[in-house]
């Protein structure tokens, strides 16, 4: 057999190989010196706390060393050192999609909160009362952030300040509903059972219409992104097939430049698929 297959099973076997390493280092993160390394990390999906400035220098520190040492076993020390200079992009990058996931699990929760809260109110609780015991019908990240709130009640603080917290942590329309239909109540007076039960209907069927918009959209972003990686994958087929291909190709200045453009219009591509795809949330 010649060297180019086998260094496509390898590269294959690589990646998984990667993918299993990465599930081990999420389960280290739950104890020990990595633990306390990648506990802002988890804290980010299960909490949707920002990173305090040492914790973001020691993950930066972290991303950077795993791609050097990445990058210099699969291409050399130039490339890895190259890879290692976007740590502190992909440290504010990883942070911020599983903060992300955290807001989105609150925001597919939001239904449920305030159907917790609108029973709590028919059990005959005070609205602050409500909102602690809410947090007993929920789970997940939405259980959390109620019991932080009702904790933030029970030691004094206003209703204002703690649906104000609750607000800005879950960055949702749907909490901002939700605040705000409880602060209406409480200075306007109204049935605010109902309301809720009726917030939660119209909540519940937004998620429903969102998530019809994106099965309806995702052949057509699913072929968006297949033809905008073909060309690569012409290459690396090209590469197997007849190794140094591609240094050929690059040693003209012409088709170096050629080929960076070519590889810009087709990132631009990528990133217009993605933004044109992108179903707004409920």
């Amino acid at each position: 057999m010649s060297a180019a297959p086998l260094a496509a099973l390898a590269a294959a076997l690589g990646v998984l190989a990667l993918w299993d390493a990465l599930g081990a280092l999420e389960r280290l993160a739950r104890g020990g010196a990595a633990g306390a390394l990648l506990a802002p990390l988890v804290r980010a999906r299960s909490e949707g706390a920002e990173p305090s400035v040492p914790e973001r220098r020691r993950l930066t520190l972290v991303a950077a060393l795993a791609l050097l040492a990445g990058g210099w076993l699969l291409a050399g020390l130039l490339p890895g050192a190259a890879l290692a200079a976007a740590g502190p992009w992909c440290q504010r990058a990883l942070v911020r999609r599983r903060r992300r996931r955290h807001r989105c699990e609150l925001e597919r929760a939001a239904p449920a909160v305030a159907r917790a809260v609108a029973d709590a109110l028919a059990a005959g609780h005070a609205i602050s009362r409500a909102l602690a015991e809410a947090a007993r019908s929920v789970d997940g990240a939405a259980a959390r952030e109620l019991a932080a709130l009702g904790h933030a009640l029970a030691v004094g603080a206003t209703l204002d300040a703690a649906l104000a917290t609750l607000r800005s942590r879950a960055a949702s329309r749907a909490y901002e509903t939700l605040a705000t239909a409880i602060l209406l109540q409480r200075d306007a007076g109204g049935d605010l059972v109902a309301l809720l039960r009726e917030l939660a209907r119209a909540q519940e069927e937004a998620i429903r219409s969102a998530a019809d918009a994106r099965a309806a959209t995702a052949q057509a972003r699913f072929t968006g992104v297949v033809v905008g990686v073909m060309p690569a994958g012409a290459a690396a087929l090209a590469e197997l097939a007849s190794p140094g291909a591609l240094g050929a190709v690059l040693d003209s200045p012409l088709s170096l430049w050629l080929a960076a453009f070519a590889l810009l219009l087709q990132l631009a591509g990528l990133l217009a698929i993605r933004r044109l795809g992108r179903v707004a949330d409920a």
